[in-house]
C-alpha cells in the first residue's frame, strides 16, 4: 500500500510517499481503508517534534474515515464492510490514516451512519470531537445561554458554532468579514470582526452584558478579554498550543464575577466514542456540517500540512488516498 511518511521530523518537506506492508489488526484493532483523513494542526505537531516524540519512521494522521476490511478477534461490534470514522491514532502511540489502509483501537472508532458523507466524517474528529468535549463536557452549555466563539470559521471554530446553535445557545463568534454569510448560515447570532477596535463592546452588547461560555483557541492573546467580557459565572474553555496572556491577570473581571478556566485537550477524552456517537448523530440528523475547504493527496500531504497553518479558509482540509 501507499502511505506518507516521515523518517525525520522537520518542516513539510520531510513528508514523502512510499509504498510499505498492509498493517496487520491486533487483537482490539481495525484494518481501515482510509477513503479521508482530516488535516489538523496536531497533525504537524507530531511532523516536527514539538509534541511527544513518535517513533520513526512515522504516518502522521490523526482523523480518519472508511471501510472495515478486518478486525482483530477481541473486536466486537464491527464486521467486514462496516462504515466507520474516528479519531485519534496518528500520535505517539499509534501509526496515522494518510495512508491506504490504517490500523485502528476499536476504542477510538464508531460507525457510520449510510446517509453521511465519508469525507466530511473524515475531517469532522479532532474538531468536532473538541468542540462537543469543550461546550457539552466541560461547559455544560444550556438553551439559550450566550456563548463566544473566538475564530469561527476554524475546523473547531465552525463545528462548534453549529453544536451551540444544536442545543438553543445563542452564538457570538468572530471572523474575517468575508465568512460573515456563512457562519450566520450555519447558526451564528453575530458575526464580529475580529480585528474592529471596539470588540470588547460589541461582544457585550450582543450578550445583554455578559457572555455565559467561551471556547477560546487563541489563549496568547484573549484570556484577559474573556475575563471582560464574561458574565457571571462565565466558563472559559481553553483550547490550542498558546501560551497563556501574558496580560491576563484573574484579580478584577475575573475575580469579582467567578469566572472559571478550564484548560482541555481532546487526547484526554476518557472515552472518544462518546463524543464520536454524538457527532455522527448531529450529521446524520443535518444538525452539523463539516465544510470541506480543499482536498489533497497522498503525495500533497506537505502542501495540506502547510496549508493548515498558514491559509485563511472556512472548515477543514482533508486528504483522500
Amino acid at each position: 500500500m501507499h502511505a506518507v511518511r516521515l523518517t525525520d521530523h522537520g518542516g513539510p518537506e520531510v513528508l514523502s510517499v512510499e509504498s510499505v506492508d498492509r498493517p496487520e489488526p491486533n487483537a482490539h484493532e481495525l484494518l481501515v481503508e482510509v477513503a479521508a483523513a482530516g488535516v489538523n494542526p496536531v497533525d504537524t505537531y507530531f511532523r516536527d517534534g514539538s509534541y511527544p516524540p513518535v517513533s520513526l519512521p512515522f504516518t502522521p494522521g490523526v482523523d480518519f474515515a472508511g471501510t472495515v476490511v478486518e478486525h482483530g478477534n477481541a473486536v466486537e461490534g464491527f464486521t467486514e464492510g462496516d462504515r466507520v470514522f474516528g479519531t485519534g491514532i496518528g500520535n505517539a502511540s499509534f501509526q496515522g490514516a494518510y495512508a491506504e489502509y490504517a490500523t485502528v483501537p476499536s476504542d477510538r472508532v464508531v460507525h457510520l451512519p449510510d446517509g453521511v458523507d465519508t469525507t466530511e466524517a473524515g475531517a469532522a474528529g479532532v474538531a468536532a470531537c473538541t468542540a462537543w468535549r469543550a461546550l457539552v463536557d466541560h461547559a455544560a452549555l444550556e438553551p439559550a445561554e450566550y456563548c463566544l466563539v473566538h475564530g469561527g470559521s476554524g475546523g473547531v471554530g465552525h463545528t462548534a458554532i453549529q453544536l451551540a446553535e444544536a442545543v438553543s445557545a445563542r452564538v457570538i463568534t468572530t471572523a474575517r468579514e468575508e465568512y460573515h454569510d456563512s457562519l450566520e448560515e450555519l447558526g451564528a447570532e453575530t458575526v464580529l470582526e475580529y480585528g474592529r477596535d471596539d470588540l470588547e463592546d460589541a461582544v457585550l452588547d450582543h450578550a445583554d452584558g455578559g457572555v455565559d461560555v467561551i471556547l477560546d483557541h487563541l489563549l496568547d492573546r484573549y484570556l484577559q478579554f474573556d475575563a471582560n467580557v464574561a458574565g457571571e459565572g462565565c466558563r472559559v474553555i481553553g483550547i490550542g498550543e498558546d501560551s497563556p496572556d501574558p496580560g491576563f491577570t484573574n484579580d478584577g473581571a475575573a475575580r469579582s464575577k467567578d469566572v472559571s478556566y478550564q484548560f482541555m485537550s481532546m487526547f484526554n477524552t476518557p472515552d472518544l466514542r462518546v463524543p464520536l456517537r454524538g457527532v455522527a448523530h448531529l450529521l446524520d440528523t443535518d444538525k452539523l456540517r463539516i465544510e470541506i475547504a480543499d482536498r489533497y493527496t497522498l503525495d500533497e500531504a506537505g502542501e495540506a500540512q502547510r496549508a493548515v497553518l498558514n491559509d485563511s479558509f472556512l472548515g477543514k482540509l482533508v486528504i483522500e488516498p
